[in-house]
């Protein structure tokens, strides 16, 4: 694999570099900056420009609308949105069920809903896990029930991140108790507007709304938003955990992260231990350069048409361990600096302050998108047999 751009890829990164720099927001930067997430507003008018621009589904085929972009103009583009100190885009339109429908969906469902993502106009939530089945997803029980042209769902999903903006749920349903576990499973797509919703706030750590619980009592679905056959929810969501995990690795946030950390370093007036810091940056560094490395061989892979693997694990765990190694330098690099929960009291540098915040918050990191545990099982399975 050859690691140096080439001038055309220089270029293009120029165009990228040019274009963030004169369209993300100011409003958007300094929300990043402060380590906050922006709104349902602020993040419909980001994902709106770069819709405008055929930039918000990158990943997909040209046929689906994406810009036919390579592997490297990918990476390019999505280092160049963290350096900007853009957000990334929610990922559950774009990176999952978008997928999974331009995959195993119906013309139907691709003319349908297809362009509301594209367009950033619908946005959308994800049904998995549940009280009793988060890493352990095949024992969920939410029920679908087919009753004639349509699907009567009870039960309950937890933790489902921006429930409360979405228009749209893809769920995992029970609809086959008399079967194997995972054979029993099926994909639906749900309006979140339907009767018998109910979503609740969960406040996690950092004192974000972000997760929420949903309640489905006696809700009508119709028949045709079943993905796939009945039974095929399981073939589906291993589809698109692999697209999930392999996002959830940040590389380019990591980049920006470590960045920060370097110049907030660099200006800090007090004495400290510049050979002590400089290690630890190194050290990120370093495990950065490896899961860069590891990345784009992977999503390099995939536009040879090989298909996602056990890799998408490794990337998750690595991932997520390198974005808790770095949140936990820059609060103890910090020291007071980071203390502050916002950025009303200033300390020192703007760009320690709130890094406790998201210390706190990346303890998830490892949890979610299927646990660091459960992915060293699936590699022990894929790998080694066991």
């Amino acid at each position: 694999m050859n690691l140096e751009f080439s001038q055309e890829e220089i270029k293009f990164r120029q165009e990228i570099r040019q274009w963030m720099k004169e369209n993300v927001p100011e409003e958007l930067r300094q929300c990043t900056a402060r380590g906050a997430m922006p709104d349902k507003a602020m993040q419909q008018h980001w994902e709106g420009l770069l819709a405008k621009q055929g930039w918000l589904t990158v990943t997909w085929p040209e046929q689906y609308g994406g810009p036919g972009w390579t592997a490297t103009q990918r990476y390019i583009f999505d280092l160049e949105r963290a350096m900007s100190g853009a957000p990334a885009t929610s990922p559950f339109g774009v990176s999952m069920v978008g997928p999974v429908l331009y995959t195993f969906g119906s013309d139907e469902h691709k003319e349908r809903w297809l362009a509301g993502i594209r367009n950033g106009e619908t946005l959308w939530c994800q049904g998995y896990s549940e009280p009793n089945a988060g890493s352990d997803l095949a024992s969920l029980k939410t029920r679908a029930e087919r009753q004639g042209d349509h699907y009567l769902v009870n039960g309950q999903k937890i933790w489902t991140t921006q429930a409360h903006w979405a228009d749209m749920m893809f769920c995992l349903v029970r609809t086959d108790t008399s079967v194997k576990a995972q054979q029993g499973i099926s994909f639906l797509l749900i309006d979140m507007t339907s009767p018998g919703i109910e979503v609740r706030p969960i406040y996690s750590i950092d004192g974000h709304h972000h997760l929420n619980e949903v309640y489905f009592t006696d809700v009508k679905v119709p028949a045709e938003n079943l993905v796939g056959s009945e039974g095929m929810g399981w073939t589906i969501a291993k589809f698109l955990l692999t697209h999930e995990r392999t996002t959830i690795a940040g590389v380019a946030d990591i980049h920006f992260e470590i960045e920060r950390m370097k110049t907030a370093l660099k200006q800090r007036d007090e004495e400290y231990n510049a050979s002590q810091a400089a290690r630890r940056v190194a050290e990120l560094e370093i495990d950065l350069m490896a899961l860069e490395y590891t990345n784009f061989r992977t999503v390099a892979a995939t536009d040879d048409g090989k298909p996602f693997g056990p890799e998408s694990s490794g990337l998750k765990i690595k991932g997520t361990e390198l974005q808790q190694q770095a949140s936990q330098a820059m609060v103890e690099l910090g020291r007071i600096q980071s203390l502050p929960w916002d950025n009303e009291q200033v300390i020192g540098s703007k760009t320690f302050n709130c890094a406790s915040r998201r210390y706190n918050f990346l303890r998830a990191c490892t949890i979610y998108g299927g646990s660091n545990e459960i992915q060293k099982n699936v590699l022990a399975k894929m790998l080694l047999g066991l």
